[in-house]
């Protein structure tokens, strides 16, 4: 046995090293570094946080128009930007070829994000 403790090798190195192969194929499989990939999957995530927030603000919107808070030229300029809101997702769904199932994250035992 080697009495130099720096050229010891710590418990476990060996196996570790061994199994290396086997994790940098899982690694490439998962990881997938072609930038259109990237890009769409960034698109995915950002048009679903937006998708997420609209659909809370529309609910919100309805709430308080239910509740009588807003007035009638509120109301309308509500409806007209949560229209055009829904046009311009419409547009960048199409743009990144996403659907709207696509920015429906399924959340496990939670249900689905939306």
């Amino acid at each position: 046995m080697n009495d130099n403790k720096w050229l010891n090798r710590p418990d476990g190195l060996d196996d570790l090293e061994r199994s290396l192969p086997s994790i940098n194929q899982a690694l490439d499989r998962r990881i997938n570094a072609d930038p259109e990939n990237l890009e769409r999957g960034l698109a995915q995530l950002v048009l679903t946080i937006v998708e997420l927030l609209r659909q809370l603000m529309e609910r919100q919107a309805v709430r308080r128009m239910d509740d009588g808070s807003l007035s009638d030229d509120q109301i309308e300029r509500l409806g007209q930007t949560f229209m055009k809101l829904a046009e311009r997702m419409t547009q960048l769904r199409e743009e990144f070829g996403l659907t709207e199932e696509d920015l429906n994250l399924n959340l496990g035992p939670l249900g689905n994000l939306l």
